[in-house]
This record gives structure tokens, sequence and C-alpha cells, in this order.
């Protein structure tokens, strides 16, 4: 397994990071043409796996709160539909043939299927997973596409809080450093919104899962039964 040193992972974190605030500067020296520009924007680095967090704050500086979150959720939500997309029609042939024949995984997909919004939404609200990968991820479930887009309004509240943090700050430069304003209710309100999404969709998930198993196990276990009895 080939490993990245440390330094230049940093390396190219701060040259990451750098683009995307020159890319803020660009889009706001833009004037009204900058809201397409910046939805642009969030929909490649979604798909490019890039993480969108600073994005997001910069839309508070430029945008301001309404206007920043709705240019941000138009772009996360395009964006995450098509690396949704791709995990689906470039991913899942290949993954499924790995698991061809495993009756409990697919048991669980059918299940994700048929509970796909509640699923996606509630994982929408949680931090702890992680936005770009769940994109490709939920496109080797079972969850339908509409399912899977219409839970997207999942990401508004995390959206409006994390576009208002960035508001605070009021210049772009400062965003990412660690010097722009904070405000300590936002702060814990995202916290314990997150917290408590992310125990709901342990739950939920493992309730689904476990009811999906209990279909799934008599059925590959029907003919040893059988067996027996004779």
């Amino acid at each position: 397994m080939v490993s990245i040193p440390l330094e230049l992972l940093q390396q190219l974190q701060q040259f990451l990071q750098q683009l995307l605030l020159d890319a803020l500067e660009w889009v706001k020296a833009l004037g009204p043409v900058g809201a397409i520009a910046f939805i642009g924007i969030y929909i490649v680095a979604t798909v490019a796996f890039v993480p969108g967090s600073l994005l997001t704050l910069g839309a508070g500086v430029v945008f301001g709160v309404i206007q920043g979150s709705i240019l941000v959720f138009v772009g996360a939500t395009i964006g995450a539909t098509l690396a949704f997309l791709v995990g689906r029609y470039l991913a899942r042939g290949w993954i499924s043939q790995k698991i061809a024949g495993n009756d409990k995984f697919a048991a669980i997909d059918r299940a994700v299927g048929k509970e796909g919004f509640k699923i996606v939404f509630l994982t929408r609200l949680s931090p702890i997973f992680p936005f770009n990968l769940l994109n490709y991820g939920m496109g080797i479930t079972g969850v339908s596409l509409r399912d899977y887009f219409l839970a997207s309004v999942g990401m508004i509240p995390g959206t409006m809080m994390y576009v208002y943090l960035g508001s605070l700050a009021g210049n772009i430069a400062t965003l990412g450093t660690g010097d722009q304003p904070s405000n300590a209710t936002i702060t814990w309100a995202i916290r314990i919104i997150g917290f408590i999404a992310t125990a709901l969709v342990t739950v939920y998930v493992t309730k689904v899962a476990r009811k999906a198993l209990a279909n799934a196990v008599p059925e590959t276990n029907s003919a040893p039964t059988e067996q027996r009895s004779i």
C-alpha cells in the first residue's frame, strides 16, 4: 500500500484551499453572473470529491445568508445527483458482480431501496456521514433516484447554519484560517442536530437491516430445514 507523506498532503490541502478562495474571489468579481458560476463550481467540486465546506462558508460572505443558502443547496443537490448517477451506472455493475449470490446483502439492499428516502434524509442531517462519499455510496444501493433527490432537503438546516457562520466572517481571506468570528449558539445547534440525526439514522438503519435479514435467513435456510424433517 502506497503511503503519501504528511507534508505532501498538507501542501495539497493548502493548494486546494487557496484554489477555492481564489474561485470565490473570482465569483464575487463577476457580479450578478457570479451566482451561476458559483453553482457550477460547487457542482464540479462535489463530483470531484472536493470538500465543499469552504465554498459553503464563502457563499455567506459573497451572497449573504438567504441567497447563499439557496445557491449552495442547488449546487450541492445537482452535484450530489450527478455523483449518485456515476456511482450507480459506472460502479454498481462491478460491485453487483462481487456480491452476487450473497442473499443477506441483497435483502438489505432491497430494504434500503424501500426505505431510501428516510435513510438518505437522516444521513443528510448527520455530519458524521461524509457528503461526497455518501453521494457515490448511495448509488450502489437500491434507493431510487427520486427518493435520493427529494431527500436532499435534509441538507437545508446544515447548509443555512454554515452559510450563516460564513457570513459572519465578512471577508473571503479569513475563511479557513480560524480567524473568522463564530456564533456559539449556531455552533452548538449544528452539533446537537448532528448528534440527534446520527443517533436516529443508526437506530433506523439497524432496524431496517435486521428486518431484511430476518426475511432473508428463512429463505436461505429453508432447504436444510426440509432435509432435517425427512
